[in-house]
């Protein structure tokens, strides 16, 4: 069985598998999910084992990950007679239900969410047991659910990206489920805006698939391949990753790793972003100087409304 909160012994908090994987790759942030024990959601059942009753995370620490991101139970885990994430079958690293993210947060915060870290971090050999007569604090920054299901909001900008990919055969799903960004409240279907048709609608969430990264060193620039029309003729579509931004980026290190990775890939990669709308510019030409050209183009603000990553399904749309 597949789920997406779970609690955190180190940080004393209900996490998504999203959370985590935000924190491993923070460089701000002294995390690292290896090192800590995620425990069982559900407040009773939690109580009833020690720390050692641990899940596993499934694509925690993979920059790159090709299959959904979630908790799961070892085949060592326990849970009480009735708790739901009780699992009725053997865990395997090949289960089918890994393709799928079903719980769709119905907001996404843009302000980032904190982290107090309340407990040491402890390894799996060196587990505390859990005193049952404590109630374990469901406690977190951003208010979020106490209830152990999966949290209604986001501040981690790959699960609603998550959630779109891997439900995008789904379009019936995509076009019920609500998300608000902001004071905007629409569907998943109505937010996730083809690049190409950009004009439509400001204030989206862009994606479209990448024709080519430019690596200047320092910068990037993503082009994608479909172009936007205008007054019948093509503009090409780009977006810009200043120097300045990179370095400054709490997850520098990983996100250079990816997008040189993406650079140099020949699978097909897509880019989803927020907070930026591609306007059109002109620019002076390579050849001649003197002439300018017509380009949609847009300086990216913030990193982690970006995302570079494989979206199998999406080009029948």
């Amino acid at each position: 069985m597949k789920f997406d909160t779970a609690y955190s012994l180190s940080l004393d908090e209900k996490l998504s598998i999203y959370d985590v994987r935000d924190l491993n790759f923070d460089e701000t942030t002294a995390f690292d999910s290896d090192k800590d024990s995620f425990l069982c959601p559900n407040d009773e059942c939690r109580a009833t084992f020690d720390t050692g009753n641990a899940l596993s995370t499934f694509n925690a620490k993979n920059v790159n990950y090709l299959r959904t991101p979630h908790f799961k139970n070892k085949t060592s885990t326990r849970h009480i007679d009735g708790c739901r994430y009780a699992s009725t079958h053997k865990t395997t690293t090949g289960e089918n239900d890994d393709e799928r993210e079903e719980n769709f947060p119905s907001e996404w915060l843009l302000t980032r969410r904190q982290y107090e870290r309340k407990n040491p971090v402890v390894g799996t050999e060196g587990n505390v047991p859990l005193d049952p007569t404590k109630a374990p604090s469901s406690r977190i920054s951003t208010p979020l659910p106490a209830s152990d299901t999966a949290p209604d909001k986001t501040s981690v900008f790959a699960h609603p990206v998550e959630c779109y990919v891997s439900n995008i055969d789904d379009k019936d799903k995509l076009k019920s489920m609500p998300l608000k960004i902001g004071d905007h409240t629409a569907t998943y279907w109505t937010f996730f805006k083809k690049i190409e048709y950009l004009q439509d609608n400001k204030g989206l969430i862009y994606w479209g698939k990448i024709k080519a990264i430019k690596d200047y060193t320092s910068s990037f620039r993503i082009d994608f391949e479909k172009k936007v029309w205008l007054d019948r003729k093509p503009y090409s579509v780009n977006v810009y990753l200043s120097k300045k931004l990179i370095e400054n980026y709490r997850k520098r290190k990983a996100f250079l790793e990816q997008i040189k990775a993406a650079a140099d890939s020949e699978r097909p990669l897509y880019c989803f972003f927020y907070g930026v709308t591609p306007e059109l510019q002109q620019v002076p030409s390579k050849k001649n100087p003197d002439q300018t050209f017509g380009v949609f183009s847009a300086n990216i603000e913030n990193l982690d409304h970006l995302i570079i990553r494989e979206a199998p399904g999406v080009e029948g749309l």
